[in-house]
């Protein structure tokens, strides 16, 4: 699908010589929601929760999603269509002097993502693999550490980022649309049978009381607040360019507020189906100690182990939430690879295979580091959320202070009622945003160098 517009932007646009564009607006919301639901919807969403105190957390992110998220996503969509360019460029061409800087932000924390989301999701496969082939491990803590040490996380790794950027590699339309058309309406049909599934177990309602009724104590916590901005940040793929540049593949005629607020629901509504999963499963089968720890590996032991439990039946639910867990995997992973290759396409002008196989290179060396250390992992997820939450915020920033009428971009092919709600939004973009990320960008940042001091002097 290639508009009147697009072919002029093709044509005289100095970066934009055959430009990708997506096919089909359908293609463009999967793979946008397909970058944005992943593991940190299956699994980090999950763990997020436990250690944020339940229903306060989720509220928490109701909140941060919809204020923040669905502006913040906005920002980016319109920075990557007006310039057609990835994170580098597009901050280079809209705002000049040090602001490709936050570009280059993005990408590194694109990069950095995804050397450990790889490696996490060769746990994935593995565990999938072994449910289908031998059943799941009646010792799941044993098992968690044979799968996280030796030769075979790194194994997995390769795998996993060889997959990537196969996908990558093939292209816009034929490559990471054509993968989203398929793996996304799975993954939502899984997630939803799962959590229907979940709904008949006998004791599951203490999960749900603690999923779905907030302390007001807690949503008070100026931590829960600040971990809850991070994970909508991390969730929602905002921070490092990834909704930037699969907005740069868009038509001119695209609604970009409808766009946003789709892809903000659709990854809402897989993480919070995902808890009603976990949850009542967790209280059911009374494993609330083993993931009350909150570690990188809680719901990998959990989870597995309240499978063995159910006998034939938890086996065929394992291996059917692995897969969604694989399936969100993939498609956040190929969008985390995409940030990277289209960045250097547009800043090194080669074309997309080599640009694909140099930056999955890449990432897959420095993934050599976390799939050999879980202490490494957990201080790269630390960093790399400060990261997302500065990169959100100077996004904000940038578009409500420097970027020449991003409201003539935002209204641009909107309907009549977000026309008349961009103007307002852009005042809460301007004024009210930045001091709330500001926030979460200094809560982050402790937490990041309290998880490195701990992890330098033996602590974790």
């Amino acid at each position: 699908m290639t508009d009147p517009i697009d072919v002029e932007v093709q044509k005289h646009g100095e970066d934009s010589i055959q430009r990708e564009l997506f096919g089909t607006r359908l293609g463009f919301i999967l793979a946008a929601v397909g970058s944005a639901v992943g593991l940190g919807n299956m699994w980090r969403f999950p763990y997020r929760v436990a250690e944020g105190g339940g229903a306060a957390f989720v509220t928490l992110y109701i909140i941060l999603t919809l204020c923040l998220g669905i502006p913040l996503m906005l920002c980016e969509f319109s920075v990557g269509r007006r310039t057609r360019l990835s994170p580098i460029g597009a901050m280079r061409r809209e705002g000049g002097g040090a602001w490709p800087l936050v570009g280059f932000l993005g990408v590194l924390t694109g990069l950095l993502i995804l050397s450990y989301y790889s490696v996490i999701a060769g746990w994935v496969v593995r565990y999938g693999i072994e449910g289908i082939l031998h059943g799941f491990a009646a010792d799941p803590g044993a098992y968690f550490e044979q799968v996280t040490t030796g030769v075979a996380p790194i194994v997995y790794h390769i795998a996993f980022m060889v997959l990537t950027i196969t996908i990558v590699s093939v292209g816009v339309e034929k490559g990471i649309e054509k993968a989203s058309l398929i793996l996304m309406p799975v993954l939502f049909t899984i997630v939803i049978g799962l959590a229907v599934w979940a709904a008949t177990l006998v004791g599951s309602g203490e999960g749900y009381s603690f999923y779905l009724a907030p302390s007001f104590e807690e949503l008070l916590n100026p931590t829960t607040l600040a971990e809850a901005g991070g994970q909508a940040f991390f969730s929602l793929s905002l921070g490092m360019g990834a909704m930037l540049t699969f907005a740069s593949y868009l038509s001119r005629h695209e609604n970009l507020n409808r766009e946003a607020t789709t892809i903000a629901f659709s990854d809402f509504g897989v993480a919070f189906t995902a808890g009603l999963v976990v949850f009542p499963v967790i209280a059911a089968l009374g494993l609330q100690s083993q993931v009350s720890a909150s570690t990188v590996g809680a719901l990998f032991i959990a989870l597995p182990g309240a499978f063995v439990e159910m006998g034939t039946m938890g086996r065929v639910v394992g291996i059917a939430f692995f897969f969604a867990l694989t399936v969100g995997a993939v498609t956040s992973a190929v969008s985390l690879l995409e940030v990277v290759t289209a960045s250097m396409i547009d800043e090194f002008k080669i074309t997309r295979r080599p640009a694909a196989i140099g930056a999955g290179t890449l990432i897959l060396l420095v993934g050599l580091l976390p799939a050999t250390s879980l202490d490494a992992l957990g201080v790269i997820d630390s960093i790399t959320e400060w990261f997302l939450a500065v990169g959100a915020l100077a996004m904000t920033i940038f578009v409500g202070w420097r970027m020449k009428d991003p409201v003539a971009e935002m209204v641009d092919g909107a309907s009549g009622f977000f026309a008349a709600v961009v103007p307002t939004m852009m005042l809460f973009v301007k004024f009210v945003m930045p001091p709330i990320i500001a926030f979460v960008v200094f809560w982050s940042g402790r937490n990041a160098f309290n998880t490195l001091v701990t992890t330098l002097t033996g602590g974790g």
